[in-house]
């Protein structure tokens, strides 16, 4: 009997498990509270048995990927260095307007202008997102104090019994007989 309470209790873990995954996954779409239902999964994975986020040999790792973060991210990203390119230019016009006051056909502000992006543009290159702040693994222990793992130690101490119950009762058998 506790056998069965523990199969169906792992089950349950794997399955609320599965749900605060989803909530994780709905709320990085939507741009919402990510952080509460990542704490909310993390807390329930690392205290209950059965909760594996990956799923096969096959499995992604780290298997937390908020995917829109990652984009929203690397989006916000571009649109800085972007920005911070267009100031460049900007300033580099200025500059080289300032330097050839007088020349009205561009030739000599080309290269300057060319030049002052060169040596100005590399600073402001895109740089890599760090995984951290999309990326999440979380272990799962072997053995929890909660209904299935209550019921495993049940079953193994039943399980036990049972077998040292039926080799004493042979024993029994052969010495008395």
């Amino acid at each position: 009997m506790s056998t069965a309470v523990a199969v169906f209790a792992l089950r349950a873990n794997n399955q609320h498990m599965v749900q605060l995954r989803d909530t994780v996954y709905a709320a990085d779409k939507s741009n919402g509270d990510t952080e509460t239902a990542l704490r909310n999964l993390q807390s329930y994975v690392t205290t209950h048995m059965n909760t594996n986020l990956s799923a096969g040999n096959n499995a992604v790792y780290p298997p937390i990927q908020l995917k829109y973060s990652s984009d929203r991210l690397v989006q916000q990203q571009s649109s800085q260095t972007s920005k911070s390119n267009d100031e460049i230019y900007t300033d580099a016009q200025h500059y080289c307007e300032q330097q050839n006051p007088t020349d009205f056909s561009g030739r000599n502000r080309v290269p300057c202008i060319q030049q002052y992006v060169q040596s100005h543009i590399s600073v402001t290159q895109p740089s890599s997102v760090p995984d951290a702040l999309y990326k999440f693994s979380f272990v799962s222990p072997r053995w929890s104090p909660d209904l299935a793992g209550w019921s495993q130690v049940i079953a193994g101490l039943s399980w036990v019994a049972f077998v040292a119950s039926f080799v004493a009762r042979r024993w029994f058998k052969r010495t008395v007989a």
